[in-house]
């Protein structure tokens, strides 16, 4: 028999791994400020993106000899960027386990043509870190957006590393206690876990990171875009405000609200107790019942951002064909938007659990889902 549809739907059913959820204060008035039609070198433009550069390095803990700047094409450019720079000084080493950190093995490879140890986990499994030789530059993603798997800690990367570690961390900042003195370039974009518009991007050095920047010359040429240096130093400005290329003004404005907000509920630790609220919602219903299981095998590695689901009921003979068909009917109902499981991922389904997602809306979805399931499996 079919269950009965839940009484009681999400008030705000996006639960998006990218663009995620805007805040729950987000009001398009709250944008009227916004320096449109300014260039943003004027006073007004630079005062504004050095307040976005300040609060994030306030709001994260980030150490003051840190620089940080905000670059294009979001957390992809801003990676990219840290790639095509840094690398090629030494030997690399590439981490991957799910399809993003894949990418970045392409493009070490394939792109910048560098003879590079790759090392791989399946999704759900994260690589072995107590295998890693921090000596060598080492690429990686903290948190894999596409399976749902993290790093626990920074405990295995070495203190005294000769190497970098390059860190894609765009699902993992504002969400994740990131070990700052471990990470020697960290990016993110403001879609993901602040619910900001896309096409901007972070890049974080530190000062070891700056130091390879000034001494190193890679061997390949560097578009406009990427240029991070200028005579062997530094460009300071990009990290004072000074953008490579023209940001949208009115983007800016809206990553200031949602750090005002991010400040409102505790800064960064009230920002991850609100995501592992989110994550412990859908734990329990994990346990409750039997047809639906997380991606990531270790708990200790599970995600508390974009947390991914499988479905194990052996009466699902195409995996791929019922998720889809769940994801649909949740979305037909208006109580989860854009759930599928990345399309590169195993079949199942994406949920986003980072701050801007109130748990009360995770509660109110998770009956729907179970709804979908029964209603899919009895079809």
């Amino acid at each position: 028999m079919v269950m009965t549809k839940p009484a009681t739907r999400p008030m705000n059913p996006r639960f998006s791994s990218g663009p995620c959820a805007k805040p729950p204060v987000f009001k398009l008035e709250n944008l009227s400020d916004a320096a449109l039609g300014r260039s943003h070198r004027a006073a007004v433009g630079k005062t504004k993106l050095k307040a976005a550069i300040e609060e994030t390095l306030d709001i994260l803990g980030i150490p003051d000899d840190y620089k940080i700047g905000i670059v294009p094409a979001s957390d992809t450019g801003a990676y990219e960027m840290a790639m095509w720079n840094l690398l090629g000084e030494r030997h690399v080493e590439m981490l991957a386990w799910e399809s993003f950190g894949a990418g970045w093995v392409t493009d070490a490879i394939k792109q910048l043509k560098l003879d590079a140890t790759v090392k791989t986990a399946e999704y759900g499994e994260i690589v072995d870190f107590g295998t890693v030789n921090f000596d060598n530059d080492v690429c990686f993603t903290w948190n894999g957006t596409t399976s749902g798997v993290r790093l626990a800690n920074g405990d295995a990367i070495a203190a005294d590393r000769a190497g970098l570690t390059l860190c894609d961390a765009t699902s993992a900042a504002f969400a994740m206690d990131l070990p700052w003195d471990k990470l020697d370039v960290t990016t993110f974009s403001w879609q993901k876990v602040l619910g900001g518009e896309a096409a901007h991007g972070m890049i974080i050095l530190s000062p070891r990171a700056v130091e390879r920047l000034e001494t190193y010359t890679p061997a390949w040429p560097l578009p406009k875009i990427f240029r991070l240096t200028k005579g062997g130093k530094l460009i300071d400005g990009i990290f004072k405000g000074e953008t490579i290329n023209t940001p949208s003004m009115l983007a800016v404005e809206d990553y200031l609200q949602a750090l005002d907000w991010a400040r409102s509920v505790g800064g960064l630790k009230g920002l991850i107790g609100r995501a592992d609220a989110n994550t412990a919602a859908i734990t329990e219903f994990v346990e409750q019942n039997d047809w639906i299981d997380f991606l990531a095998v270790d708990p200790a590695t599970r995600s508390n951002t974009s947390v991914c689901l499988k479905f194990t009921d052996p009466r699902i003979t195409n995996g791929a064909t019922f998720a889809k068909a769940v994801a649909k009917r949740m979305e037909a109902e208006d109580v989860a938007l854009d759930i599928g499981g990345y399309r590169d991922a195993p079949a199942g389904l994406r949920i986003w659990c980072g701050g801007t997602v109130e748990t009360s809306d995770i509660a109110s979805m998770l009956p729907w889902l179970a709804y979908a399931f029964e209603t899919e499996i009895t079809a």
